[in-house]
């Protein structure tokens, strides 16, 4: 039977997928890519998932692409590009594209992709002892999977250039004081903070996060015209919403809404 290398729970409308190659950090593998992708297939298409939570298991969050699953062969090296096409694009869209929100449990190393991977998710909760490494330019590479778009967004443009071109370690307390990240926590609060803020977003209008995500994330190339325009859109499309009735009879009646996701 083949092992696997990357675990999903369901629970209480949260799922928590956990990769699961420990010893190798969480390094991405081709095995672990297809695993991935069932764990996503499944999240897309159950209904009643309304949270993601994304950890990896052991001492590291993901390690980046584990390069004993390259070939350096002379005349049959890994193309890089074909890898990144066919595995990490997919996903890095895929999990931006969600209309769920995903929290990324960081604790240990995120570097290289698995970095990328973080950044890809909705909110980003790392233990004090995490850190995030764009080890890229140490092995003579570009950063990819949708960091050298993700960093200059959050952290600026100075900043994005020093942790791309330095390759060094950047810590989570300096990750959230520079805006990379949502929040650092210590490492022995990080499981019942990422808990608590997974079971707040799965009884929430889900597609109103959905919404907010997609808006979010059009604002970084849309003019203001344009989303002017996303903006209204969205609000008819939600105005019609079960969740948006359930909300306005809460505030009127006094109580705590019972959202649905619907």
């Amino acid at each position: 039977m083949e092992d696997r290398t990357v675990r999903l729970e369901v629970n209480g409308g949260i799922a928590r997928i956990t990769l699961d190659r420990p010893d190798k950090l969480n390094a991405f593998s081709r095995t672990m890519h297809a695993h991935l992708r069932e764990a996503m297939d499944r999240v897309e298409r159950d209904d009643a998932i309304r949270a993601v939570v994304l950890a990896g298991a052991g001492r590291a969050f993901c390690a980046g692409q584990d390069l004993a699953d390259l070939s350096f062969e002379p005349g049959n090296m890994t193309d890089l590009g074909e890898l990144i096409h066919e595995n990490f694009n997919p996903l890095i869209r895929r999990l931006r594209a969600l209309p769920k929100p995903i929290v990324a449990r960081v604790a240990g190393i995120a570097a290289g992709a698995g970095a990328s991977l973080a950044l890809a998710c909705d909110i980003v909760v790392a233990g004090r002892s995490a850190s995030f490494l764009q080890a890229f330019v140490n092995i003579g590479l570009v950063p990819d999977s949708g960091s050298t778009w993700l960093l200059p967004q959050r952290v600026g443009h100075a900043r994005a250039l020093g942790l791309a071109m330095l390759g060094e370690r950047l810590t989570a307390e300096r990750a959230e004081q520079w805006g990379l990240i949502w929040k650092c926590v210590d490492d022995a609060a990080l499981d019942a903070e990422v808990e608590g803020l997974a079971a707040r977003l799965a009884a929430m209008p889900t597609r109103a996060l959905a919404a907010i995500k997609h808006s979010i994330g059009a604002a970084q190339t849309n003019s203001l015209d344009a989303q002017l325009d996303l903006e209204r859109d969205l609000q008819h499309e939600l105005g019609a919403s079960h969740d948006y009735g359930e909300g306005v009879n809460a505030f009127l009646e006094k109580r705590k809404p019972a959202f649905t996701g619907r």
